[in-house]
């Protein structure tokens, strides 16, 4: 039931007729790595290949074994032809779950009939934000990772989404995202529930294009320096991650009302605010780590919410170091304690007078 081909270098015809006959077989999962489609010059003109690629569009629309293909590392040596040709058979296939990643394919076409799709991988591309707009038949697809690729507009991102009525989980990490906010209305499927945009150009403004029911999302490794008040109301999400950005301080939960999971490690945060627990009652795991701790008066609030979290800061003590001031760096904030006096300035004060 399962397949695995590894470095298929042959031609396209021989390819093609390699396919056809395992779709005819009992194989449910087929996987081909290191793929390289070679033709000789006779086959490198359209009506070369519309015989071929005729006879599998018919086969590929009846019910049969297959369920799964994956296509990983594919390497395309025919030039002259024309690709939407190709692209077709793939958008058209009976199939659940599909898989091209590493291809370098620019494109893919929009199914022309309701599709069986629920899983797409299209990883390490060159997609845009031109695909699939304006596309109404996925609406079976559950799972799209599209991570890898050369998508830059959010909102282009929120509306490919808007009609695939059963998303839930959608993977844009790794790509050119950007969002300007300004007013920019967002359109996003309201089944999705798991986003991952890590490693994009996101700064603040990206809260005020999410989905409004989203579970968990990850905003990892971007250009976050501040989550506003008042912008996003995302009532259902439970997993925020916000590590990798340039925050200050802890954010807030105005907008987070469900929130069980914060992750703010590797940020710009030098005293982080004492009363987090307090505005985010919810919480049960705060991870804020590895950031450049100054300790100094501010941070024994901190250090003593610590004590009083009951286990919730994660990684405590080891990755919880103080980095300024420079006598102090390498300290962890457990072993970092300050006398009353030195805090307390009116204590301070009436002490010198009391000397004086």
């Amino acid at each position: 039931k399962t397949l695995t081909l590894e470095a298929v270098d042959l031609q396209w015809a021989i390819i093609l007729q390699i396919f056809m006959l395992i779709w005819y077989s009992p194989v449910e999962h087929l996987t081909v790595r290191n793929l390289t489609f070679r033709g000789p010059l006779e086959e490198l003109t359209e009506y070369a290949f519309q015989p071929l690629l005729s006879s599998v569009e018919q086969l590929i629309s009846l019910d049969g074994s297959m369920k799964a293909l994956t296509l990983e590392h594919v390497r395309n040596k025919v030039y002259y032809f024309n690709q939407e040709i190709l692209y077709r058979q793939f958008s058209e296939m009976n199939i659940a779950n599909l898989t091209i990643a590493d291809a370098y394919m620019p494109h893919m076409l929009c199914p022309n009939r309701t599709s069986s799709f629920h899983y797409l991988n299209f990883s390490h591309n060159a997609l845009t934000g031109e695909l699939f707009q304006n596309c109404g038949t996925l609406a079976d697809l559950k799972l799209l990772i599209l991570q890898k690729n050369k998508f830059e507009s959010l909102r282009k991102v929120s509306f490919m989404t808007s009609r695939m009525k059963s998303l839930t989980y959608l993977d844009m990490s790794n790509n050119l995202l950007r969002h300007d906010g300004a007013g920019v209305q967002c359109q996003w499927a309201e089944s999705l529930a798991e986003l991952d945009l890590s490693s994009n150009q996101l700064a603040g403004a990206v809260f005020e294009c999410l989905p409004a029911n989203v579970q968990k999302l990850s905003l990892r490794n971007n250009q976050i320096s501040n989550v506003p008040s008042g912008v996003a109301e995302l009532k259902s999400l439970e997993e925020l991650n916000l590590a990798s950005n340039r925050l200050a301080d802890l954010p807030g939960c105005g907008g987070f009302t469900s929130l069980q999971f914060l992750n703010v490690e590797m940020n710009s945060i030098l005293t982080p605010s004492a009363d987090f627990f307090q505005s985010c009652p919810r919480v049960r795991e705060l991870q804020a780590g590895h950031n450049p701790f100054q300790c100094s008066c501010e941070l024994q609030a901190f250090i003593r919410l610590e004590r009083r979290s009951g286990g919730k800061l994660f990684g405590w003590p080891a990755a919880y170091v103080c980095e300024y001031p420079e006598g102090l760096r390498g300290t962890e904030l457990k072993d970092f304690h300050l006398s009353p006096l030195a805090c307390n300035t009116t204590l301070l004060l009436v002490t010198a007078l009391l000397l004086t």
